[in-house]
């Protein structure tokens, strides 16, 4: 069990596509086609959606508490500032109210972002079966569910103009952050530098100009993830003009 947090781990290190990462790929697809079972029973829906909220924020709690014991939790690095630590709480506000403008950007920031952390976590050397492998899938995987459910069970679905409002709100937060990182001398979001761990962000040229592309990425990505209701509005749109 001393091993399960601790923070010198020992164990096998995360393996990228190994067995364990695979698994947690497979479950997360599993559940999310599962999904669609629950559009006609009122009372599931519910349970699951505060289940899931909760599930959320207890597991971000125990990682708060986790870096606080091994000596790791600062004011530099903790806060939730992060894309995904936002995402966390956002989420689970999403899933208690069912407010749509949190909607528009767990879709599209939510499924976007978690996913890559999905497929391609930064955990290093703490593989299955360490708190933080657990910790880290539980938290990515059920922002992706959430965004999945509140689409394909409770109906809604984004729009144009939830591109656009996303994308602004994105640049507000940046600049937001920004001020906060200079106050604290922290890199929340990575907007002052490069992350210490290789990353994707190391192919996308120096600073500042890899935020550019980070924001370029993250507009292409938004609309890989609209394409199925461009179709859609399409296909309508022939239907009604054949009809007329």
């Amino acid at each position: 069990m001393g091993q399960f947090f601790a923070k010198d781990y020992t164990g096998t290190p995360f393996v990228f596509l190994g067995p364990p990462h695979l698994a947690v790929i497979v479950i997360l697809l599993l559940v999310n086609v599962s999904l669609v079972r629950m559009r006609d029973k009122p009372r599931a829906r519910k349970a699951f959606r505060y289940g899931l909220a909760t599930v959320l924020l207890v597991n971000e709690l125990a990682w708060h508490v986790w870096n606080a014991a091994v000596g790791q939790w600062t004011l530099q690095t903790m806060l939730p500032l992060h894309l995904c630590s936002l995402l966390v709480w956002t989420t689970a506000a999403m899933l208690f109210t069912q407010n749509y403008p949190i909607y528009e950007f767990i879709y599209f920031m939510g499924i976007g972002g978690a996913l890559q952390a999905v497929l391609t976590p930064d955990l290093g050397i703490y593989g299955f079966p360490h708190f933080r492998f657990f910790q880290t899938f539980i938290s990515h995987g059920s922002i992706i569910t959430a965004a999945v459910f509140m689409t394909v069970v409770e109906g809604l679905r984004p729009y144009w103009r939830s591109i656009l409002r996303v994308f602004i709100a994105m640049n507000i937060y940046m600049v937001v952050v920004f001020g906060i990182n200079v106050l604290l001398g922290s890199n929340y979001l990575f907007i002052m530098r490069p992350p210490d761990t290789p990353s994707l962000i190391d192919a996308l040229g120096p600073w500042p100009w890899y935020l550019l592309s980070l924001q370029a990425i993250g507009l292409a990505t938004c609309l890989v993830l609209y394409l199925p209701f461009a179709l859609k509005d399409w296909r309508t749109a022939r239907r009604v003009q054949a009809a007329a």
